[in-house]
């Protein structure tokens, strides 16, 4: 064997080792560019409008757009199950628009209802998620001052699996990060521009149930959604 193929083999397997996560087979099962409004049977906005304040949902220039001043969540209708893994760019834009903050760069996945058959019952406000079953994450919080990994339980409790509050770990205004979301075999990890941030494995996984861009306060763009089914 010639020393180039050995130095490619080299390169290769310590790729494999050193970036795990990325060295998955997959199956892509869902994008999309977000180049067409929302399809009510693709999306569900779930948006608290408060009196005298704006708030919207839309699709511009290839990107979900999220200005709300109150709570939104936007569910992808499709439940998803097994190991699973999401990916998608998103920005928090900060303007002199009416709701632009740097704060609440969230999501909900693998969100299931005990109680009822449908999940898509709710009007935005966050306290009304209490009673659901699902992985939560809250990047920049608390107006950019904490960033949290949540399991939801029942009956209403959602325990801190983890926190930072260090400036690494919050928001930056019109930075372009990319998410990454990953079930595998009963562990899940959230990672952002490749650092991972959160990971967590559940002595009672969930395995299957609904992804959802989740914010408050703010002007969010994201694009780019795919997620794969992971062997």
């Amino acid at each position: 064997m010639s020393i180039y193929r050995i130095k490619i083999l080299i390169t290769v397997v310590l790729g494999l080792w050193i970036f795990p996560a990325f060295a998955q087979k997959s199956r892509l099962i869902f994008q999309s560019d977000f180049s067409r409004p929302l399809d009510c049977r693709t999306w569900i906005a779930e948006i608290d409008n408060l009196p005298g304040h704006t708030s919207t949902v839309y699709t511009h220039k290839n990107a979900l757009v999220l200005d709300t001043w109150g709570g939104v969540t936007v569910w992808l209708n499709k439940k998803l199950s097994g190991n699973i893994q999401i990916e998608y760019d998103r920005v928090v834009r900060m303007g002199q628009q009416c709701n632009d903050r740097v704060s609440d760069m969230n999501q909900f996945w693998m969100a299931t209802d005990p109680k009822k058959d449908s999940l898509f019952t709710r009007r935005g406000k966050f306290a009304e998620y209490d009673d659901l079953s699902l992985y939560y994450v809250g990047v920049g919080g608390w107006y950019n001052s904490a960033t949290r990994f949540r399991k939801y339980l029942t009956p209403a409790s959602k325990p801190v699996i983890k926190e930072y509050t260090d400036k690494k770990h919050l928001l930056e205004g019109e930075k372009i990060y990319r998410v990454k979301t990953i079930v595998k075999d009963g562990t899940t990890s959230f990672w952002l521009n490749g650092a991972l941030y959160f990971e967590y494995k559940d002595p009672s996984p969930l395995t299957s149930g609904y992804f959802g861009f989740r914010s408050l306060q703010s002007r969010q763009e994201i694009r780019n959604l795919k997620i794969y089914a992971l062997e």
